[in-house]
């Protein structure tokens, strides 16, 4: 792998030199060739040699791995203390088009940062990460990508004893609202600087050549999470742990742990086991996202102005402009699924339908996808128990359509473009989780092949459209840890 590694060249202080721990017996599951390709990586056709890389247990020339140090509100509460716990960064490489990228290991072994924790992972999450991020990645929304998999032929134990495996990891970064709060609840100004100026260079350039590049960063990050989460928000999914630790400074999904797509709508549902208190609710996600930024524009408050108070009111000003550009692209996301053009009244229109949605327990990827085949309108209607409210709706919307005069295919093109027909179902991640726990891995295979087409017919695999039964439905997902 070409890697040329920056971070790593940062003071000590903002990570840990180690190399994974081996493992006993590592077998490849799946090599992401597609990600691999673009990212310029010249690897083995061996999957003996791959299974090696990609465990930890073969070191690439050119690696020089570390665990990186960050703190981290956690369902609220402040911890000083987190950093890569069973996560390794091997290195970065950059690509043809010369965007840079991170390569790590997830479960690859204990740090100084692992605590009471085995750094190792079951292979049920490292499945979940890499089916999640990849389908995310196909939807079109900004996310960490799945490199590999590997099983480590060893055993986990958490509630049950669980196979092992390793998950290796891109993103374009793993810089967190949490490195910052490491360092500012350090009081380490001068590495608080030197991360921010790291940030800028690698994400934010043009804020360099703003009046004031540390307001710049804040109001580009924010503007960056605002839109990820409306765009959460319009495929149905939940985080399900949301904390500082898990929020990028990139604008890209990561740390898939106890997430999920919504099934039936619910805007208060929560999957996640330990989110006791709906905290990282569906339609609580925007109000997380700006809590965490107010936590990041907290550690940048020395950078913004050498007056406090005048610091304080350039970070509250950025902030509030968190709301409108979240609503912005939230609103006219709702409006394209709709086949709308977002004029005034349209997305009351959309409110209208989810409101229906609720109340009746409607799919959610099912109600958007149906509603744009308008020649077959009793499949949509018949997702609904009342049928009279949905077919008023319809017939408002199909008004509304008529009014704005945009071409019936325009509009049904526009519409399977905003609206997938697949999305990685719960039931069908846990079907091929159980299936990979027994080394069967024909049941992931295919669920991957349906989710790089996520907006295609694919009427061979229709049933993967399907809600699941009463007995197949998941009602909790779990934490890795």
């Amino acid at each position: 792998m070409p890697f040329d590694n920056t971070y790593a060249r940062l003071p000590e202080d903002f990570f840990q030199r180690i190399t994974p721990v081996p493992v006993a017996a590592p077998s490849l599951i799946r090599l992401n060739r597609e990600l691999a390709e673009s990212l310029g990586l010249d690897l083995p056709d061996d999957d003996t040699k791959l299974a090696e890389i990609f465990s930890g247990n073969a070191l690439l020339e050119g690696s020089e791995p570390i665990a990186q140090a960050y703190a981290g509100h956690q369902f609220g509460g402040f911890v000083p203390q987190l950093g890569d716990g069973r996560a390794i960064l091997l290195g970065e490489v950059v690509d043809a088009q010369g965007r840079r990228f991170d390569i790590q290991l997830k479960g690859s072994g204990q740090t100084r940062f692992s605590r009471s924790g085995d750094g190792r992972s079951p292979l049920g999450p490292v499945i979940r990460e890499y089916v999640l991020s990849e389908a995310m990645h196909a939807l079109g929304i900004p996310s960490s990508r799945g490199l590999a998999m590997t099983a480590t032929g060893e055993t986990v134990r958490r509630e049950t004893p669980l196979p092992g495996g390793v998950f290796t990891r891109v993103a374009a970064s793993h810089i967190r609202v949490g490195t910052f709060e490491y360092f500012a609840s350090r009081q380490q100004e001068t590495h608080l600087r030197t991360l921010a100026d790291y940030a800028i260079d690698r994400h934010y350039p043009e804020a360099r050549e703003a009046a004031n590049p540390y307001a710049a960063l804040f109001d580009a990050v924010c503007r960056a999470q605002a839109r990820l989460v409306a765009r959460w928000l319009c495929v149905g999914f939940i985080h399900g742990v949301m904390n500082t630790d898990n929020t990028t400074i990139s604008g890209e999904t990561i740390d898939y742990g106890p997430c999920a797509f919504l099934d039936r709508y619910n805007p208060a549902k929560v999957y996640s086991s330990i989110d006791m208190q709906g905290r990282y609710a569906y339609d609580n996600q925007p109000n997380i996202a700006r809590w965490n930024l107010s936590s990041l524009g907290g550690c940048l408050i020395p950078l913004l102005d050498e007056n406090r108070e005048r610091a304080h009111a350039v970070g509250e000003e950025i902030l509030e402009s968190f709301g409108p550009v979240f609503t912005e692209a939230y609103h006219s996301g709702m409006c394209r699924k709709i086949g709308l053009t977002g004029a005034d009244g349209d997305f009351a229109l959309a409110g209208e339908l989810l409101s229906l949605m609720a109340r009746d327990r409607a799919d959610f990827t099912l109600t958007f996808r149906l509603l744009g085949d308008r020649e077959n309108p009793a499949r949509f209607e018949g997702l609904f128990a009342s049928s009279g409210e949905i077919t008023a709706w319809r017939e408002k919307w199909e008004d509304r359509l008529e009014q704005q005069g945009r071409a019936p295919d325009t509009v049904a093109e526009a519409m399977r473009t905003a609206n997938p027909a697949f999305i990685p179902r719960n039931h069908r991640v846990a079907e091929a989780i159980a299936a990979a726990e027994r080394a069967d891995y024909g049941p992931l295979n295919r669920l991957m092949e349906v989710l790089a087409e996520p907006y295609a017919d694919q009427p061979e695999d229709a049933e993967y459209m399907d809600p699941p039964a009463p007995d197949e439905e998941v009602r909790q997902t779990f934490c890795g840890t």
